[in-house]
């Protein structure tokens, strides 16, 4: 057993997320151009709510924090959620009018993806910090942030006012960057938020793309990803994940060590929810006390799962899966990237 944090005992939930919930409407007709992709399939989206249903899918108490709109698509999201096992007590419904956020995904070849955003008036983004339960953030042991619901006000006071709950009750809390730039009005405000965010963390994931825009007005024109690591841990930060795609990824802790591991291969369909797939089973490993080689490990054979799969919350796989993975993938038995 590897104990990087010390997780609070007793609580009543492993898991908590707040943020983004939203709809993926993903191409049916892969390997060409949205223009000419008349179906898709809805799938709930948003990289918490992904990662929240991966770690419900691993066995873990999960609860959600989120606002949905009072519309067939919320109803839609809550019920999912409530499916699978994913406490709901704090997800608030909108009366304003507000809609759901939707992504319409264009698969044109495996490595050729992009999303489609409407996001005017999102509901999601219109949680606010007193909508926000205390006891369910003091009864979790893990409080997940991601970055787009620091994008606007209020949801980015509801995001800032849970993390201080998280310091009250010792909940740790992570990090998941999810940079999405067509969220934000411009670098700076960017850069502000999430590190105003990050100083209040205990584990931090993202790409080095990512930490880049993180440090666009600090001091790291080399990209080292020890320099990135280490201007966290004079903050909370105990584990700082910088991940490299197909290149791997790499774990610092506060003693400067950098930890190692490889990706596996996969069969490619898409590479939507590669990073969401990948915290889950990180975030999973270290809250079961592996080392972090074979947290990021874990987190990666679940990544492939998933982009070899056409959606990314349906896809999320099962512990056993992703054992299972691995050892076809040790055994030679998957070889194509």
């Amino acid at each position: 057993m590897e104990r990087y944090i010390e997780f609070p005992a007793d609580s009543t939930y492993d898991f908590t997320a707040i943020g983004r919930l939203c709809i993926d409407l993903n191409a049916n007709e892969i390997n060409r151009p949205m223009e000419e992709t008349m179906t898709f399939t809805k799938y709930v989206g948003g990289s918490p709510a992904n990662i929240a249903i991966g770690m419900s899918r691993f066995g873990m108490k999960t609860a959600f924090i989120g606002k949905i709109a009072d519309d067939q698509m919320g109803r839609f999201i809550r019920g999912y959620l409530e499916q699978n096992r994913i406490h709901t007590g704090n997800v608030v419904t909108d009366r304003t009018g507000a809609v759901t956020g939707l992504a319409f995904t264009e698969i044109k070849s495996p490595t050729d993806c992009s999303i489609l955003m409407y996001r005017d008036n999102a509901a999601d983004l219109l949680l606010t910090a007193g909508e926000v339960q205390e006891e369910l953030i003091a009864g979790s042991k893990v409080l997940l942030i991601s970055g787009t619901a620091l994008a606007q006000s209020p949801s980015r006071e509801a995001v800032l006012q849970s993390l201080q709950y998280a310091q009250k009750h010792g909940t740790i809390v992570a990090f998941d960057l999810d940079y999405r730039p067509y969220t934000w009005k411009s670098d700076e405000e960017t850069a502000v938020y999430y590190n105003l965010a990050a100083e209040k963390c205990d584990i931090i994931l993202g790409t080095r793309e990512e930490f880049d825009m993180m440090e666009r007005f600090g001091g790291n024109p080399e990209r080292d990803d020890r320099v990135t690591a280490s201007n966290w841990f004079g903050h909370r930060a105990k584990i700082v994940v910088v991940k490299h795609g197909k290149e791997g990824s790499i774990a610092y802790t506060g003693d400067g060590i950098g930890h190692r591991a490889q990706s596996f291969p996969a069969k490619v369909v898409k590479t939507f929810g590669a990073g969401d797939s990948y915290a889950a089973g990180f975030l999973y490993g270290i809250m079961q006390g592996w080392t972090l080689t074979a947290c990021m490990e874990f987190g990666s054979a679940a990544a492939c799962i998933v982009i070899s799969s056409h959606s990314c919350s349906d896809a999320m796989p099962t512990a056993a899966q992703v054992h299972a993975y691995i050892e076809r993938c040790k055994a030679g038995e998957i070889e194509v990237q």
